[in-house]
C-alpha cells in the first residue's frame, strides 16, 4: 500500500495543538490522518472478520436484507446500485449501512429508519452496535476540536449530533472480472455529512484531489484513521473548510483479483438542524453563498436522489 504524504496528527496532544492542526489540514487537503483516536483496536479486527464473513454470503440471503423503500438507509445495498454526483457509470461495490437507534418516541424517527440486523454472522449485531458508539464518541471529540479551530465553543456542535442520522457504512468492493469500462470501485465524489471517519483498508486505492488538480493516496499508516470534511461542514463554513473530492481507483491487474474492504462512518447533524452559514465565515472576500439555510435532512435528501440511492 502506499501511504499518505499528508501529516499525521495525534488525537492526544492538547486540544488547542490538535485543533490547528486539523483545521490547517482540512484548510489545505479538506483530509486529516489521525492516530490515537481510541477506536479499540481488537474490536476493528473482530469487524474486519465480521465484514467479509458477511459479504460471502449467498446472494439471495443478502438481498433479504435490502429495502428500496429506505433509499439505502439500513442494511445492504446490492452491488452497482451507488453512482458518484455526475458519474456515467455506477460504482463497483455494495455495501450494508447501521444507523442510530432512536430512543422510543422520538420525533427523528421519520427520517431516521430502525436498524436491520442480519441472522449471521453470530455476534454482527452486539459488535456493531459498540463499533458505532465509540466512533460516535471520537467523532464527537473531533468536532469539538473543529469547533475550537473556528473560534466556537468547544461544545457548540453537541446539540447538533445529537441523536444525529450518521451511519455506519461496511464496503466491499469485489474483485475484478474483465473489463470495467468506464466504471471505478468507487467514482469521484465528495461526502454529503458532516466529517466521515474511515478505518484503512488492506488494498489500496483511496485517493484524494488536491487544489492543483493532482490525485494524491490518502491512505492511512496502520493505527490512523482518515478523516475528511463532508459538504454540509463546507456549507456551514462557507467553504473555509472545503469538502474535498475523492475516489476509490481500480487496482492494477495483480491486485484486481482481491477483494477491497472499507469502514467509513459518516457523521451527520441532527435531521432537523438548519445548515445556516456560520458568521465568522462570512467576509467581503467570502462573501456567504448559501444565504437560505437548508435543514440537515432536506440536504441529504436532495443527495441522495443525486446519487442513486433515491429515486
Amino acid at each position: 500500500m502506499t501511504l499518505s504524504t499528508l501529516p499525521v496528527l495525534s488525537l492526544a496532544d492538547d486540544a488547542a495543538s490538535f485543533s490547528k492542526a486539523i483545521g490547517d489540514s482540512f484548510k489545505t487537503y479538506g483530509f486529516a490522518l489521525v492516530k490515537d483516536h481510541g477506536i479499540d483496536a481488537g474490536l476493528i479486527d473482530q469487524a474486519w472478520t465480521l465484514t467479509e464473513q458477511f459479504f460471502a454470503l449467498p446472494e439471495e440471503e443478502k438481498r433479504s436484507y435490502f429495502n428500496p423503500a429506505i433509499a439505502g438507509a439500513r442494511g445492504y445495498t446490492p452491488f452497482g446500485t451507488e453512482i458518484a454526483k455526475g458519474a456515467k457509470a455506477h460504482d463497483l461495490k455494495e455495501f450494508w449501512h447501521i444507523g442510530r437507534d432512536l430512543p422510543e418516541g422520538s420525533p427523528l424517527a421519520d427520517s431516521m429508519p430502525p436498524n436491520i440486523w442480519p441472522a449471521r454472522p453470530e455476534g454482527f449485531k452486539a459488535l456493531f452496535q459498540e463499533l458505532y458508539r465509540q466512533f460516535d464518541a471520537t467523532g464527537a471529540t473531533i468536532l469539538s476540536r473543529i469547533a475550537i479551530y473556528l473560534g466556537l465553543d468547544e461544545h457548540w456542535f453537541d446539540g447538533g449530533i445529537e441523536d444525529g442520522n450518521s451511519v455506519m457504512r461496511l464496503l466491499h468492493y469485489p474483485p475484478l472480472k474483465g473489463m470495467t469500462g468506464e466504471a471505478i470501485r468507487a467514482g469521484a465524489h465528495g461526502d454529503i455529512n458532516l466529517i466521515t471517519l474511515l478505518l484503512g483498508a488492506q488494498e489500496a486505492g483511496l485517493e484524494l484531489l488536491t487544489k492543483e488538480g493532482t490525485w494524491i493516496s490518502a491512505a492511512p499508516p496502520e493505527g490512523a484513521v482518515v478523516i475528511n470534511v463532508g459538504d454540509m461542514l463546507e456549507r456551514l463554513t462557507n467553504h473555509v473548510l472545503p469538502s474535498t473530492i475523492h475516489r476509490v481507483r481500480n487496482p492494477d491487474a495483480t491486485r484486481a483479483q482481491f477483494s477491497r474492504y472499507s469502514m467509513p462512518f459518516f457523521l451527520h447533524l441532527r435531521s432537523d438542524f438548519p445548515i445556516k452559514t456560520l458568521p465568522q465565515c462570512i467576509s467581503a472576500e467570502n462573501p456567504d453563498r448559501y444565504p437560505v439555510p437548508i435543514t440537515a435532512d432536506q440536504f441529504l435528501q436532495e443527495r441522495l436522489r443525486e446519487i442513486g440511492l433515491k429515486k
